[in-house]
């Protein structure tokens, strides 16, 4: 099965991935300013996510294999390839796995290191969202609530919702499979992996997912990686510091 993406504008391709219950469309905003330097822009929604299909499998692996696929169907070679957190680690895997359909690559406010579970709390609010009763974004936000004070992270969430019918809200994500699987996005890169292509690592100012002891980790994976701090920005950086986020990208992958 093929991925669904939005692809906007004529040029190099430049492939997107959101991050863990996010989608391309998070991505629209940014997408349509690299579109206007040149770019083929790919805004990508990966399995279980946004309005790709939904799996029972859910890991790395299939992740790449999906990216794959996604490639060869529209012919796409010598891609530019960004990902954010979760986004960030299938590319990460993507490039080590096949270098030679990478020509830059950027990451987004993850390092290839194993993370603890912490996602908990997101996925038990939106597992109490009974769309029986609940009938509007409001009142979905107002359940939210009681979980997520942050406004931020909940407006992120309700984007998920979607019409199934008329006064009927759904998810778009697969929130059962992606509760089950929950382990599978703090994996680890896969170990003696090496991508020698040119390489960005973004990190938030204010985020802990990139600490500076992960800096001998980053290098000894991507050799080449140069590694920049987003000011006034924690883990949503593209969202929190678009302007520099920009900046920084397009700096790197026209140089």
């Amino acid at each position: 099965m093929l991925l669904y993406s939005n692809v906007i504008g004529e040029g190099k391709p430049f492939i997107i991935l959101h991050g863990f219950m996010g989608m391309g469309d998070n991505w629209k905003t940014l997408g349509k300013k690299f579109c206007e330097q040149g770019y083929q822009v790919h805004l990508v929604d990966q399995r279980n996510h946004g309005r790709s299909f939904h799996s029972k499998t859910f890991n790395y692996k299939v992740l790449v294999e999906d990216l794959k696929n996604y490639c060869e169907h529209f012919q796409l070679s010598d891609i530019i390839l960004l990902g954010h957190s979760m986004g960030g680690k299938t590319a990460m895997q993507f490039a080590v796995d096949f270098p030679e359909m990478v020509s830059k690559l950027i990451v987004a406010d993850i390092a290839p290191k194993s993370y603890p579970l912490h996602h908990q709390d997101i996925l038990k609010a939106l597992s109490s969202l009974d769309f029986k009763a609940i009938d509007s974004r409001k009142k979905a936000d107002e359940v939210l609530t009681d979980y997520i004070h942050n406004l931020g992270i909940r407006q992120f969430l309700l984007k998920n919702l979607y019409w199934v019918q008329k006064g009927q809200l759904a998810l778009r994500i697969n929130l059962p499979i992606l509760i089950e699987n929950m382990e599978e996005v703090g994996k680890s890169l896969s170990e003696n992996t090496i991508f020698n292509g040119d390489t960005l690592f973004l990190k938030g100012a204010n985020s802990q997912y990139i600490m500076p002891m992960d800096e001998v980790l980053i290098l000894k994976h991507f050799p080449k990686a140069k590694i920049k701090t987003i000011s006034n920005a924690g883990h949503w950086l593209h969202a929190e510091n678009p302007v520099d986020f920009f900046n920084e990208v397009i700096n790197f992958i026209s140089t």
